[in-house]
């Protein structure tokens, strides 16, 4: 099952006979708060105009739990997230497709979380909002309740001794941006640097101007040159929300990923962890 759709092929199928229910999902990460400025507020964005039916959803309150050990946005109480979905009106035997602003890390959340609780069929709409032509409506939407009920572990999780061993033993892709990754900055974190054995890989270089995913076969390309042959395959991020973009672009390219949701946040908030900085994974 493809984990993408495009614009056009939404338009069709919410014409048809068993329309999805739509999730908007905008979010961007932020430091504003933390410079004590107002943060972008996704559910006024959502407000502002959204696809016709759409019920909002925060990912920050509903795709995570509360920051702590476990790093920024680490796993919801799978009770808790089958909850907001139900509300939200997602349903077991009805198609999910989740979207946001553009950028596409928010909606492949929703993405993950979803698949990895075990619905069966989610897609993330291709580029964004930015894509679709249709009419957009405003306001808030309150869909019907719907009946999902979490089954967690549909979809492989990594926790940081797992992401250790498999930089050793496959390959453990980085999907945050290269200077991240050698750890020249670290606007958000403890420390910069990556995980020793981790393979730079900016989830941005998966999508075409505009946002869109690159075909299927130039992803395969890209991922096998970086070392995803056949092997197993991990990904980390900043706090598990670009990062289940790379496993989405992954998924794309026909490769089975682990997501390692604590990431860089939950890692480097352990000074007993090892730290590797430079362009070379070791």
């Amino acid at each position: 099952m493809n984990a993408i759709i495009s614009a056009a092929q939404l338009a069709s199928d919410l014409a048809g006979a068993r329309p999805p229910v739509l999730l908007d999902v905008r979010w961007q990460l932020s430091l504003a708060r933390a410079a004590g400025e107002p943060a972008f507020d996704g559910r006024a964005e959502y407000e502002a105009g959204h696809l016709p039916g759409a019920a909002f959803v925060d990912l920050d309150r509903e795709l995570t739990a509360a920051p702590g050990a476990h790093g920024r946005h680490p796993l919801p109480d799978p009770q808790e997230f089958g909850a907001a979905m139900r509300r939200a009106g997602v349903s077991a035997a009805r198609p999910v497709v989740v979207y946001d602003g553009g950028q596409g890390w928010a909606a492949a959340r929703a993405w993950w979380m979803l698949r990895w609780a075990g619905h069966p069929d989610v897609k993330v709409l291709d580029g964004g909002l930015t894509q679709w032509q249709g009419p957009l409506e405003t306001g808030a939407v309150t869909p019907a309740a719907g009946d999902f009920a979490p089954v967690p572990g549909a979809l492989p999780l990594l926790d940081a001794d797992g992401a250790a061993a498999l930089a050793r033993s496959g390959v453990l892709f980085d999907a945050r941006a290269g200077e991240r990754y050698r750890g020249e900055v670290e606007p958000i974190d403890r420390v910069g640097g990556h995980i020793p054995g981790a393979v730079s890989a900016p989830t941005a270089d998966n999508v075409a101007p505009g946002g869109r995913f690159l075909p299927a076969e130039q992803l395969r390309a890209r991922f096998a040159a970086l070392g995803a042959e056949g092997g197993e395959v991990g990904v980390y991020c900043g706090s598990g929300v670009s990062g289940a973009h790379e496993v989405l672009a992954l998924a794309v390219a026909g490769i089975p990923a682990a997501l390692y949701v604590g990431s860089w946040s939950e890692w480097s908030a352990d000074p007993s962890r090892p730290v590797a900085v430079g362009p070379d994974p070791q």
